[in-house]
C-alpha cells in the first residue's frame, strides 16, 4: 500500500463500485479519471457546502463525506483517513444488508 493512503482510497472505491448499481457504478469509475479532475473538486466542494447546512430540507448532513470522498481523490492526506472510513461504512452496509436478507428469510 502507498504511504499516502490511495491504497484505501482505491480499494474503498473499489467497495463502493461493487455495493452501488452499474450506472453509479460507471459514474463512479468516471469521476476517478484523471480527467475528471475539474468536475470531481468543484462537485466535492459543492456538497460538503451542501453538507454544511444538512439542517435545511433539501440538503443533508450525508453530503459531507461524499464531498470528501470525491476530494480526497486529489488531496493526498485525506486519501488515508477518507479511505478508511468509506471501508468500515461499506462493511456496516454489508453487514446490515445480510442481517435484513437473513431476518427476511425468517
Amino acid at each position: 500500500m502507498n504511504s499516502d493512503g490511495s491504497g484505501k482510497l482505491d480499494q474503498a472505491y473499489e467497495g463502493l463500485e461493487r455495493e452501488t448499481p452499474d450506472r453509479v457504478a460507471r459514474a463512479i469509475r468516471w469521476l476517478r479519471r484523471p480527467e475528471s479532475r475539474w468536475i470531481r473538486i468543484p462537485l466535492g466542494l459543492l456538497l460538503i457546502a451542501g453538507g454544511i447546512f444538512g439542517f435545511l430540507p433539501v440538503l443533508g448532513f450525508e453530503f459531507i463525506p461524499l464531498g470528501l470522498l470525491l476530494i480526497a481523490q486529489d488531496v493526498p492526506f485525506l486519501r488515508k483517513p477518507v479511505g478508511e472510513f468509506t471501508l468500515w461504512l461499506e462493511r456496516k452496509w454489508v453487514a446490515l444488508r445480510q442481517w435484513w436478507q437473513h431476518r427476511r428469510r425468517h
